[in-house]
């Protein structure tokens, strides 16, 4: 047996309460490493070494490299003691401590060595925000999506509504438009809405902010704000607001009073300043710290008590407007202090908001329960264009990966992770695969058959097509028959009746199969032609949906 290769840590994405009584377990081996049985010996620490309980543990899924083995503990007692009981094909028996693999173990002295999750605080356990579980997500790019008001100034505007727009151009797009395609949006299947920036700005896409709580003159005002949150709740829907709190625009008044008095302003230290005055040369001279390459968006200094507080109170303001969720743009380039604050105070008032942060990278610090409930999930998009677009992997490769990402988190924060194929900061799709529609709707059947929150970006029921940023963020053409309309529609309805348990991807004959089963039934997404055995309960070209019991 390969020693160098078993893993598990307590109080990690290998051990956590799924609820209040019961402690799920995961135990990392080796790829392919043979056991006649994989067990856990376990009781409350105190009695531990009198007697223990027995439970078996099942392969859940495998990856390139390892097999996760899966177990959930429930006990009148939460203080558990534990260790692993591995059984060798030829009946050898070797147990796994914090000393280690052993052939022995010292029942007697276990408290020195046994794994333990000293006891179930409830406030550990993450709860599953309960609207998140059932969210079908539209994401909308306001200034390309529809212009609903005939009445506003629209001086700004820079482009014809059907031309390709630019980085700085404005299309004319505003918030009475929504309101206008809420059924359309809502008869789709989708019953949330995901907003980029809507307050205002210097620019079409609003991320860099000049006052956090007026909706900018372009989109409209923000009584316009409070009649769509009025009518999407009207319809069941939930708003997910973008909150750009890692900076602002320069002309944000709070950082001009510091361009204007240096040192002297009150306001010096809620940014980045190296130096007096904010000296804007480029973005490899400036003098302050800015988001990426722009020297116009000055970040703020989260590490600031003041600053965490401002923003916060922005936050809760959103909240009580009636808005459910917040996407939190570039949240790894802020404090963990700052998010850690944040989210005790917006969830003591605010239980039910859904907090995703945007973090392409790994995310696992974020996801323990007292920062995010999920992010936007990066890597598993990046699984699907390699498989279903671009075609790098193979069907082994691809359900590896998948695997990799699934395990790497607890199980409640999976089911909160916002999934989607493109956004407005990727190309398309459609693009990824090569203007394929059949492609398309290849990776739509996975989105939506994941564990998580599927987001749609706006216009893929055309389906609209762009590469990068700006071109990803092209006009809705109101002229085209949505095509993919219906499709989108009936992956909504059949995902109503997946199993709610676990997820898991695999490689059957060399077609990717992502599987859904609880403890009495299990339904296989197989992406290629193969045969299959149960009750057929979706199908289009070389994707079938088949239901099994267990």
């Amino acid at each position: 047996m390969n020693n160098y290769a078993i893993h598990h840590i307590p109080d990690s994405e290998y051990a956590y309460p799924l609820n209040g009584s019961t402690l799920r377990l995961i135990l990392k081996v080796a790829k392919g490493e043979k056991f006649k049985e994989v067990s856990v010996l376990w009781n409350n620490k105190y009695d531990f070494a009198k007697r223990r309980n027995f439970s078996r543990m099942r392969k859940l899924c495998s990856d390139g490299l390892y097999d996760h083995y899966v177990c959930d503990l429930t006990g009148a007692d939460v203080r558990f003691a534990y260790i692993f009981l591995l059984t060798l094909p030829n009946d050898e028996e070797l147990y796994f401590s914090e000393e280690g693999v052993t052939r022995e173990y010292d029942f007697k002295h276990g408290y020195y060595t046994f794994f333990q999750f000293p006891f179930i605080n409830g406030a550990d356990v993450i709860q599953v925000v309960p609207w998140a579980k059932e969210a079908v997500v539209y994401q909308i790019f306001i200034d390309r999506f529809k212009r609903g008001d005939g009445e506003k100034d629209d001086t700004y505007i820079t482009q014809p509504w059907e031309r390709v727009p630019g980085a700085k151009d404005y299309a004319g797009g505003d918030l009475k438009g929504v309101i206008e395609e809420l059924d359309t949006i809502r008869e789709m299947g989708f019953n949330a809405l995901y907003l980029t920036p809507v307050f205002c700005s210097p620019s079409n896409h609003k991320y860099n902010v000049t006052d956090y709580t007026k909706i900018d003159p372009m989109f409209g005002k923000n009584e316009d704000m409070y009649a769509l949150l009025a009518a999407a709740h009207e319809r069941g829907m939930h708003l997910i607001l973008d909150a750009v709190f890692n900076h602002c625009d320069e002309s944000n008044p709070l950082f001009a009073d510091v361009k204007e008095k240096g040192r002297e302003s009150e306001f010096y230290d809620w940014f980045v300043v190296h130096g007096d005055f904010p000296q804007k040369y480029d973005a490899k001279t400036c003098n302050y710290e800015i988001f990426a390459d722009c020297p116009y968006m000055p970040k703020w200094n989260t590490s600031n008590p003041k600053v965490r507080q401002y923003l916060t109170n922005i936050a809760l303001t959103y909240l009580s407007w009636g808005v459910d969720g917040l996407r939190l743009d570039v949240a790894d380039e802020m404090a963990h202090v700052f998010w850690r604050e944040f989210r005790e105070i917006v969830k003591e008032r605010y239980p039910n908001a859904l907090l995703i942060g945007e973090v392409w990278h790994e995310n696992n610090m974020y996801l323990g329960g007292d920062e995010f409930d999920g992010v936007m999930n990066y890597k598993l998009q990046k699984v699907f264009a390699d498989y279903f677009a671009s075609g790098l992997l193979t069907a082994q490769e691809a359900a590896d990966k998948i695997n990799r990402v699934l395990m790497c988190h607890r199980r409640q924060t999976n089911e909160m992770m916002l999934n989607f194929l493109d956004n407005h900061d990727t190309p398309r799709f459609l693009r990824q695969c090569g203007e394929n529609e059949s492609c398309l709707r290849a990776g739509l059947v996975a989105l939506y058959f994941s564990i998580g929150v599927p987001c749609v970006l706006y216009g893929t029921e055309l389906p609209l097509t762009g590469d990068g940023d700006p071109d990803c963020r092209r006009t809705y053409d109101r002229a085209k028959k949505p095509r993919h309309a219906l499709f989108l529609r009936e992956l909504s309805r059949t995902r109503k009746f997946l199993p709610d348990g676990e997820f898991y991807a695999e490689a059957e004959r060399g077609i990717l199969a992502l599987v859904r089963e609880n403890g009495t039934e299990r339904v296989k997404a197989y992406f290629g032609k193969t045969e299959t055995r149960g009750d057929v309960i979706f199908e289009f070209e070389n994707v079938r949906l088949v239901k099994e019991s267990i």
